[in-house]
């Protein structure tokens, strides 16, 4: 039976959800208002990423099936016959082509091995130092902090015939060593030249990388494999580098993409010369893209990009399957 004392005690109960209904309400539109200022905040960064990425990625990839110069109203559709040419079908564009993917392929070889064959030994040596460990830091990683266009010229004139490194060779007694047409105007020294460059400007980015890595090993790891009678060599590349194998993948992803798609010290060292010998396929891709005058080749030059890119993704996919599989 329902008396005015139960009422009384019942209607505090029924204010309160009511109450809670009001403020939950209130929550959600103050929830809707932040989603909506958090929209107006974002929206000119999306509308950018809209405008020169999503958009410039479709119209690449169209450029890449039309034949154009860049400059006139219209274009020709040639579906697939870029790609074909560059790969096989044109006796002018495929065997140029060829020997730049040839190119490229060495380099992205030989950069990330002598990379890693250097970064390794260096971060542990730099790990181990007690004095002066700072500054050796720092000195090591001039190299990163310097590279540019500036660096890449002053490397010109050492190596050019008169050189610093030719007119040391010959105060050595070792002129037979020296190259007269210069260390890049030779067609047997160019490439492994640049190589030797790119390692040195690439190193220190490694280093640290592994010595940020060192530094994050348990001693007692190393302690243990000390106490089992494991040497200098024994413990740094069969203990530590296998514990730095995350490390390394990243390295070595990191220098396969430069090698593949950067094309800067090709450009301003030698802009692919002697005889092609320097050419690589993103300096390729930039010459027909901006070099061949009023040749139609943007087309070309797009179809050339994306082979590039599927290549980059190829690498990074058998890279992460790889590092997964260990």
């Amino acid at each position: 039976m329902t008396t005015p004392a139960t009422i009384a005690a019942d209607a505090p109960a029924h204010g309160s959800v009511g109450g809670g209904r009001r403020r939950g309400r209130q929550k959600m539109r103050y929830r809707g208002k932040e989603v909506a200022w958090g929209y107006v905040f974002i929206a000119p960064a999306l509308l950018l990423f809209l405008v020169m990425g999503v958009y410039t990625l479709f119209f690449g990839a169209q450029l890449s099936f039309v034949r154009w110069n860049g400059l006139t109203p219209t274009w020709e559709w040639v579906g697939l016959k870029n790609y074909a040419d560059l790969l096989w079908a044109s006796p002018i564009y495929a065997p140029v082509v060829h020997r730049a993917a040839l190119n490229t392929l060495v380099v992205m070889i030989a950069v990330p091995i002598l990379i890693l064959s250097v970064a390794f030994p260096l971060a542990i040596v730099l790990n181990q130092a007690r004095r002066f460990a700072g500054v050796l830091r720092s000195v090591y990683f001039v190299p990163y902090v310097t590279a540019g266009i500036a660096v890449y010229m002053a490397w010109q004139y050492v190596l050019e015939p008169n050189g610093a490194i030719n007119l040391l060779l010959r105060a050595l007694g070792l002129g037979s060593l020296a190259q007269p047409q210069g260390w890049l105007g030779n067609p047997s020294t160019a490439l492994p030249t640049l190589i030797v460059i790119m390692v040195w400007s690439g190193v220190p980015v490694a280093m640290l990388l592994y010595l940020t890595g060192l530094q994050s090993i348990d001693s007692s790891v190393l302690e243990a494999a000390q106490l089992d009678g494991a040497g200098w060599w024994r413990t740094n590349f069969s203990v530590v580098l296998p514990l730095l194998k995350g490390t390394t993948a990243v390295i070595m992803l990191l220098n396969v993409r430069d090698a593949l798609q950067g094309f800067q010290i090709f450009l301003i060292m030698t802009n692919g010369g002697p005889a092609g010998r320097t050419n690589v396929l993103g300096l390729e891709t930039y010459d027909l893209a901006f070099q061949q005058q009023l040749a139609p080749t943007l087309g070309l030059a797009s179809a050339l990009g994306w082979l590039l890119f599927f290549a980059a993704l190829a690498v990074a996919i058998v890279n992460q399957r790889v590092t997964r599989e260990k």
